[in-house]
């Protein structure tokens, strides 16, 4: 480990966090990095800070202390570094492991695609954690907000973020069109036009079990019930629908005793309601319309059911199926309706890039928008808690912007070193703040008779509710 990071030398007074075989070793006095961010990270990190420092003075009395250290990307790394993401600051986040981070800016004129993408590649950050959840107060457009209590695990580094893209009328675009035309889509009505750009989803079965995995664990850990594989599966049989079926894998392979699948729940419960069923009355329970298929399905069919039954019939039957986590799939497109119209069915969502990056800003939006969404970059032995919104530029500086989401990204950095009364101390107070209608302009314009304030101010009043 290095003394200096960009030239600043670390605080004397605190010490590194350690990884040792899987677990976090933190001390009363961690170094923490932290990057201000672009734009309104400026306004929203003075807040943070400040929030943070004063929970965890009030919770631990003042055995417990956090030691910020600043490390640089963006403008201000380009502005004293002349690079937007100086090799320090990898190594500091590397070295120190856990931290936390405001928005950055994706720079424009080409160079790196996405700082944030960026920093999830070079320490492997493969698990972007979303927890979506209702504080009492908060502006929503729906009807019961309170009812949508989800964390949301997207795998992190494949997909199309993987940046595997080649631009139109490129040369190599051109030779991927032409291997394509000419070699494996020969003698086939499927063409690829001449002028198109070329991208390449790739998704492998190593990044999908470790992002199912974990969600998994973190699923037993917290003591949800469900954990739903969202995917585009039905009309991308290779990736989204090969995500749904290795996820089910790891389920039923690495996690047999404590969880159980949806289609396995049908099968013991037809058992458990009809113990004289036969292998055949309780597949056709299963498929209506059973009668109607080949042969070959049916076979296969009565296959599975007496293969659940087998093989997990005792252990799993008789009702103690309902106390495993269920582990069940959705199609992409229905999730967004489902976390609308039945948002207590879905407790954990375990999803492919892209569809976790769309379906976590959609289902934010029902409790009160991305200024007050948490996250997280999780990976083996690293962690980069981050705020989920944009930099919002034509606000910077004016103490004006909403600072929930690096809050609560803090109070998620918390609960993961744990620190939990720091955490809750925080969650609480701002929760009180909301309810007390004092509020920055964001929630304001939307709540009848709260007063506008700034976000220092929001800041202070949350440390007095403490």
């Amino acid at each position: 480990m290095q003394n200096t990071y960009n030239g600043l030398e670390l605080p004397k007074n605190g010490q590194p966090i350690e990884y040792r075989d899987g677990q976090f070793e933190v001390p009363d006095n961690p170094i923490i990095p932290y990057i201000e961010g672009d734009g309104t990270g400026r306004d929203i990190w003075k807040a943070s800070q400040r929030v943070f420092d004063a929970a965890v003075e009030k919770a631990y009395g003042g055995k417990r202390a956090i030691r910020w250290f600043e490390i640089f990307a963006g403008e201000k790394a380009f502005r004293q570094f002349s690079t937007w993401l100086p090799d320090d600051s990898v190594a500091a986040a590397r070295d120190l492991r856990v931290s936390l981070k405001g928005p950055l800016t994706t720079p424009v004129g080409g160079g790196i695609r996405s700082l944030n993408v960026a920093l999830r590649q070079l320490l492997d950050l493969y698990a972007c954690v979303r927890p979506v959840k209702y504080y009492q107060g908060v502006p929503s457009p729906v009807k019961h907000p309170e009812k949508l209590d989800i964390v949301i695990f997207r795998e992190n580094t494949e997909d199309v973020y993987a940046g595997i893209e080649f631009k139109q009328g490129s040369a190599d675009a051109a030779r991927i069109i032409d291997f394509l035309n000419n070699d494996l889509l020969k003698g086939g009505k499927k063409k690829v036009r001449e002028d198109s750009g070329i991208g390449i989803k790739p998704i492998s079965i190593f990044g999908t079990k470790r992002l199912v995995r974990y969600a998994i664990r973190a699923a037993l850990e917290a003591g949800r019930k469900t954990v739903t594989l969202v995917h585009k599966g039905n009309i991308q049989k290779f990736t989204e629908g090969a995500f749904r079926e290795w996820g089910y894998e790891v389920a039923v392979e690495e996690f047999r005793d404590q969880t159980v699948t949806e289609r396995e729940s049908w099968i013991l419960g037809n058992a458990d309601a009809d113990p004289s069923l036969t292998v055949e009355q309780n597949a056709a329970m299963i498929e209506p319309g059973l009668d109607l298929a080949s042969q070959g399905f049916r076979d296969a069919l009565y296959a599975e059911v007496k293969g659940v039954l087998d093989s997990i019939g005792q252990s799993h039957g008789k009702g103690a199926w309902k106390s495993k986590v269920l582990v069940n799939d959705r199609i992409a497109d229905s999730i967004f309706q489902q976390i609308i119209l039945r948002p207590e069915d879905y407790s954990v969502l375990a999803t492919t890039n892209l569809n976790g990056d769309y379906i976590s800003d959609a289902a934010a939006a029902q409790v009160g928008g991305l200024g007050i969404a948490p996250g997280a970059n999780i990976g083996d032995g690293f962690a980069v808690f981050e705020a989920t919104h944009g930099t919002a530029p034509k606000y910077a500086d004016k103490d004006m912007i909403n600072p929930g989401s690096v809050i609560l990204s803090g109070v998620m950095l918390l609960e993961f070193i744990g620190w939990k009364e720091a955490a809750k101390l925080i969650e609480t107070s701002l929760e009180k703040t909301i309810l007390q209608k004092f509020v920055t302009y964001d929630f304001e314009r939307q709540t009848a008779g709260a007063t506008k304030v700034g976000t220092s101010e929001f800041a202070t009043r949350i440390i007095g509710n403490m």
